[in-house]
């Protein structure tokens, strides 16, 4: 069974973004943990199935973070399921998620299922438009929103989502701080070992996505970047 407690560095690719068969061997074979397959916009049933066949090829756990129900494609080893906190829109906070187990409840496995608290930070990002997210957060906000994923909804991951943007690694060590089980994750910006190994100071899973698409070279450097500063740290 996949455990996200091992997870310290995950790809992420987007479904709707161009990638070569050569460039995701090296991705997969890179020694990262696991490859997260999720986007905001432009995600469908056929390119999910289409990257997932390719990412199959490798022994690398892959999970799928959905955000389109219509894309929810069989035969990933975990399914995170983000509920966006600080959404404006409260379809993102149970909205949806009503309609995927009403769909596709009596079919669901529940063991292969991971709800996120997600909190998105950059009001620039497509997420943060279609959630309508209130970005706008100090570090009490913060900490109230790792409470509530860690200790009233119980849910294992905590999720801040920078998109794109490298974010505020004295908000993600206060974040780190409140939470007792749940696990923190990070996304956004990390585009270089060394912001890799900040990030890795404070989170327990960074998240590397756009670099991926822009930079692979260094993209691949921060997994061992991750790994190094998690092991200096245990």
């Amino acid at each position: 069974m996949i455990d996200i407690r091992r997870w310290r560095h995950v790809f992420k690719l987007d479904p709707d973004r161009e990638l070569a068969d050569s460039a995701l061997e090296r991705i997969c074979l890179s020694g990262t943990d696991a490859v997260l397959v999720g986007g905001t916009t432009g995600v469908t049933y056929d390119n999910t199935v289409d990257l997932l066949a390719r990412i199959r090829r490798y022994e690398v756990d892959c999970a799928l973070e959905i955000s389109d129900r219509d894309a929810i494609v069989p035969g990933f080893d975990l399914y995170l399921i983000p509920v966006v906190l600080n959404a404006g829109d409260p379809a993102w906070i149970v909205g949806h998620h009503h309609l995927a187990v009403k769909e596709y409840g009596p079919m669901m496995q529940w063991d292969r299922i991971v709800p996120e608290g997600y909190v998105v930070l950059n009001e620039r990002s497509a997420v943060a438009r279609v959630t309508n997210a209130r970005t706008g957060l100090d570090g009490d906000d913060a900490i109230a929103y790792a409470r509530l994923t860690d200790k009233l909804f119980r849910f294992p991951i905590l999720y801040m989502e920078y998109s794109g943007d490298f974010g505020d690694m004295e908000l993600l060590r206060r974040t780190r701080e409140a939470l007792t089980e749940a696990r923190l994750f990070y996304g956004g910006g990390i585009d270089s070992a060394e912001k890799a190994r900040q990030a890795a100071r404070f989170a327990h899973t960074v998240v590397v996505g756009n670099a991926v698409y822009d930079r692979l070279d260094q993209a691949l450097e921060t997994v061992r970047a991750v790994h190094d500063e998690r092991e200096r740290l245990s």
